[in-house]
């Protein structure tokens, strides 16, 4: 078994995508990605999709608010306005992420009412245009995270296409593909869930484009399923199984870049326990310990840590119960 010192003071190189964890909504926001960093120092992590307008417009401090720590870290943008994106790209860049990525995969009927999201897949010219625009502008990298098809929009050769021209006109070289089409209609929920699984049609498109990248998203449920599914592709990203089972992530390290694993669990916690503390005079104490629910899933006590943990009124009481779960984590299995 080997035990890594978590080093608080590392800094990323180029985004290295073997493995990410993809943008989710009402999950990935800065005290989880800061929680999984300290499970793994490789894996590429996301924010949420910030919508154009709300970073031109809205709090735009909040949105970008993150941890050096985090790093390496994406940044994902949804809007179909190439100016707009283009300044946003601009802000995204100087607030130090490592990549700006264009949502162009979300289902969710709300998104795509404004033009955003998997509806952009219909309109390949247009999605070009934006990536062009923010690759004009910044000098990190700009991908684009799609699907295989939306609705009757479905076929081999539209999803070619729209490779070929946000690749050949944008300039993008690195697409993120859930490996599953949209359909309108379904919630988002069900969109993760019932259109077929289609592996061997983005190791096609990998095959076909050997010039870029394909990080294969979809479906992914544990680190051994992660590797297999490493053929024939250049990464692997998973979504709500790093977040609902977050001890996962630390095999990541050893799994996907030969490194030693992040294996001692009560570190991590008693490293998350101080960031904690250190933030719980700037944001509300739910949303710092939200994200330890992925810890607690599958434990023996797992019911009554989570009734605790959302019980506590002050930051000042995590200490306890963060032993509590330490111990618990420790014991020997069985």
């Amino acid at each position: 078994m080997y035990f890594m010192r978590i080093d608080m003071n590392h800094t990323p190189d180029r985004p290295d995508r073997r493995f990410c964890v993809a943008p989710m909504m009402e999950r990935t926001d800065r005290h989880c990605r800061y929680l999984m960093r300290l499970l793994t120092k490789r894996a590429m992590l996301y924010t949420e999709m910030v919508v154009d307008k709300a970073l031109l417009h809205g709090d735009a401090a909040r949105f970008l608010g993150r941890d050096e720590f985090e790093r390496p870290l994406g940044f994902q943008l949804g809007g179909c306005d190439p100016d707009a994106l283009a300044q946003c790209a601009v802000t995204v860049e100087q607030a130090g992420y490592d990549e700006v990525n264009l949502n162009v995969g979300c289902p969710s009927e709300r998104v795509q009412s404004g033009r955003m999201g998997a509806c952009l897949m219909k309109s390949p010219e247009l999605v070009a245009e934006c990536v062009a625009a923010m690759r004009e502008r910044v000098g990190i990298p700009v991908t684009v995270k799609c699907r295989t098809g939306v609705d009757d929009c479905d076929s081999y050769a539209e999803l070619a296409r729209f490779i070929e021209t946000v690749g050949d006109r944008g300039g993008c070289e690195v697409f993120i593909v859930h490996a599953r089409k949209a359909v309108s209609g379904l919630s988002t929920r069900s969109n993760l869930r019932v259109p077929p699984l289609q592996y061997d049609t983005v190791r096609r498109l990998k095959k076909d484009f050997p010039g870029r990248q394909f990080i294969l998203n979809g479906g992914l449920r544990s680190i051994a399923a992660a590797e297999e599914a490493m053929i024939g592709v250049d990464g692997v990203m998973l979504g709500r199984a790093a977040y609902d089972d977050m001890w996962l992530l630390h095999d990541v390290d050893a799994a996907f870049y030969g490194d030693a694993p992040v294996n001692d669990k009560a570190e991590v916690l008693r490293h998350y326990l101080k960031y904690i503390l250190r933030e719980s005079d700037k944001y509300p104490l739910i949303r710092l310990i939200r994200p330890l629910v992925g810890l607690i899933r599958g434990l023996p006590s797992a019911t009554s840590l989570r009734r605790d943990l959302f019980a506590l009124d002050r930051a000042a009481d995590a200490p306890g119960w963060f032993e509590r779960l330490i111990d618990t984590v420790a014991a020997p299995a069985g």
